[in-house]
């Protein structure tokens, strides 16, 4: 790579007096722009040694790849004449003139708690929707399916108890996700969770406040009131409940704070949860619980009430403008009131989650538009993005979709609004809503009420025929002129690509042969898919393909036999090359470059030879978590293009010497 000739088609890109500020992390230059507006993103986009681009926080990232980077930055600094700054410093830069809004603050909350929780409400509505296919009568004839076939009745009840826990212990889920976001033990927060929900737990094991139960086993549990110093307190279950949970972690957090602060070392550890728990478990049943409780109604009322008052209407100009509020991620709170009115259907009151279908009429309309541009396209790496971006969309994720290929071309976004509101149109008229949570897109017809399934297929298949009809018949008209150039663009790279393969054949030789091998994990814990890393960097597969683990211990160990090419100064990512030639990133945490070496113990330094096992170099998960960051590691295989197949081969957990990717040359 020509550092100095990418520093300056970075800097052309961009505009050199666009520039406010630059820093850069393992893979990618982070920037700070004056007019986002001013981006020549074409010229980005077709560039071959930049890997993709993105903005987050303030920031315009490019990605340039690990080693790489660094002298690119250089070269960035040389020719701009701004001053390296970290990228801590970056961020209070990019924030400085940054207005604060309270919504988008509310909504970015709810995302952090919810997203990482997802997970468990979509298992946990998949098995619900199941459920519902079961035990629902009209679906096959007037008897349920357990009714016509009573031996499949103990499989069907399991799958209730199954399906229903997720939601009754809801609090716990979201008590361990909120103590996380707010700075609080987490453990302390599903405490708080299980204080309130066990009120009702009574109930959901068949118990009642009438059933002799000793003392030992319970402190007046099962009791309507407490009476204290002459006070009744009222026994509220809060099963199923969002908004009390999170105003109660927010106070146990803050409790906590304080206590770590004031308390001794000699007692903090003992007295700081006990008097956390027990101050919020008293202000939760007397003050916060009942009032957020009355709050959390309200809002759930107040949005049945929409839907019963606009009715069809309503569906439609949701369907119309969903995506535009995806584009602005206030969807991500959207979980937390799917949630509240999943609650209201299961106490028989409201009609369901409409949100769900809307959703779902949305994302399979951006997907018809996308597989629309897959027929139009001339470009052969528009046609592989859309193909799967558009499969993607289809089963419920729709971002890859919206920002990689219909917002680039514009119209075709446009046109699958078109689609989206004609789908929540009859959607709206035949009354559809899904009764549980999951996969919004095709496969969401498992989430609808048995008896609206043939209506809600129906709207999909409406939804995607208008998009796709309009998205292609536009781009064969009016559009027409844009995939002609696309054609001849596409030419010239094939010719201009031939030739160079040509020269390359003629003028070098193969430096080194690939070979078959085997990764193991250089960290100690359980994996995660790179597809749900929470950095759209590595779990786009931009960087190359791998895997990511949750770290039980803080040591990095060498995952080959293999040199170390790049060890960042501030300990929290590593570069290896082996000696079959797969190039190794590992990088510890998300955004830890933020942390400037705190927490991390370096090891090893490039150019050193280790072995499979040696120790890179250590990390505090502690230090990385009171830093707001997650401590989750990516371990990726950089040059995947040079390869055959980079396959993950480890689920669960994994131990020191466990593989975890299988590399094919």
């Amino acid at each position: 790579m020509d550092y100095n000739k990418v520093a300056k088609e970075v800097i052309a890109a961009v505009g050199k007096d666009n520039l406010i500020a630059a820093a850069h992390c393992a893979t990618r230059l982070r920037l700070v722009l004056k007019d986002d507006s001013k981006i020549d993103q074409a010229a980005l986009d077709n560039n071959a040694d930049v890997k993709g681009t993105f903005k987050s926080d303030g920031q315009y990232q490019v990605i340039i790849g690990p080693g790489d980077v660094n002298f690119v930055y250089e070269e960035l600094i040389k020719a701009t004449g701004l001053k390296e700054v970290s990228t801590d410093d970056l961020k209070q830069i990019a924030a400085k003139d940054k207005k604060f809004n309270p919504l988008m603050a509310l909504i970015k909350l709810l995302s952090d708690i919810f997203v990482p929780i997802i997970p468990a409400l979509v298992a946990g509505g998949l098995l619900m929707a199941l459920g519902n296919f079961l035990t629902s009568k009209g679906l096959f004839g007037h008897q349920s399916l357990v009714q016509m076939y009573p031996v499949i009745k103990g499989f069907s009840d399991m799958i209730q108890l199954m399906s229903a826990a997720p939601f009754w212990f809801l609090p716990i889920l979201v008590g361990i996700s909120a103590a996380k976001r707010f700075g609080a033990n987490q453990f302390l927060g599903a405490s708080i969770g299980m204080i309130m929900v066990a009120p009702g737990a009574a109930n959901i094991i068949g118990l009642t406040a009438k059933d002799l139960i000793s003392k030992a086993s319970t402190i007046g549990a099962y009791t309507e009131f407490w009476d204290i110093f002459g006070m009744h307190v009222k026994q509220t279950s809060y099963i199923y409940q969002v908004i009390p949970v999170l105003a109660a972690v927010w106070i146990l957090s803050h409790l906590e704070k304080f206590f770590h602060k004031k308390l001794p070392s000699a007692v903090d550890f003992t007295f700081t949860p006990l008097l956390s728990v027990m101050i919020t478990g008293f202000l939760t049943f007397t003050v916060v619980g009942p009032v957020m409780l009355l709050v959390s109604n309200g809002i759930t009322d107040a949005i049945v009430w929409l839907y019963n008052t606009t009715s069809f209407i309503g569906m439609t100009v949701f369907g119309g403008t969903y995506s535009l509020i995806v584009m602005t991620g206030l969807h991500q709170s959207f979980p937390a009131i799917e949630t509240q009115l999943l609650s209201a259907w299961r106490n028989g009151s409201g009609h369901g989650d409409f949100i769900f279908v809307v959703a779902s009429m949305a994302n399979v309309a951006q997907g018809a538009a996308t597989f629309a541009i897959l027929f139009l396209t001339k470009s052969e790496k528009t046609k592989g993005l859309a193909s799967s971006a558009g499969v993607s969309a289809l089963l419920g994720i729709t971002e890859p979709a919206l920002f990689g290929v219909n917002l680039k071309y514009k119209f075709p976004f446009f046109c699958a609004l078109i689609g989206s509101a004609v789908g929540a149109l009859f959607a709206g008229l035949l009354q559809v809503v899904a009764v549980s949570l999951g996969s919004a897109g095709f496969l969401g017809f498992l989430s609808i009420n048995a008896t609206s399934i043939p209506f809600y297929l129906l709207c999909e298949v409406i939804a995607f025929a208008v998009a796709f009809a309009l998205t292609y018949f536009y781009g064969k008209t009016k559009a027409a002129a844009v995939f002609a150039a696309e054609g001849n663009v596409a030419t010239a790279e094939t010719s201009e690509k031939a030739e160079a393969k040509e020269v390359a054949a003629a003028s070098e030789e193969v430096e080194a042969t690939l070979a078959d091998e085997v990764i193991v994990t250089p960290i100690v814990g359980s994996t995660v898919a790179l597809a749900d890393v929470n950095d759209p960097v590595f779990s786009s597969g931009a960087m190359g393909q791998g895997i990511a683990i949750k770290p039980t211990e803080g040591v990095v160990y060498a995952p080959a036999d293999a040199e170390v090419t790049i060890a960042f100064a501030t300990g929290h990512a590593y570069g290896l090359k082996t000696a079959n030639g797969a190039e190794i990133l590992i990088h510890v945490g998300i955004d830890t470059v933020s942390m400037n070496g705190e927490g991390f113990d370096q090891k090893v330094a490039q150019g050193d030879k280790v072995k499979a096992g040696d120790i890179l170099g250590t990390f505090d998960a502690a230090k990385i978590a009171a830093a707001g960051l997650e401590d989750t590691t990516m371990v990726i295989v950089t040059n995947t293009a040079d390869f055959a197949s980079v396959t993950p081969v480890a689920t669960g957990t994994v131990a020191k010497g466990d593989a975890i990717i299988e590399v094919k040359a």
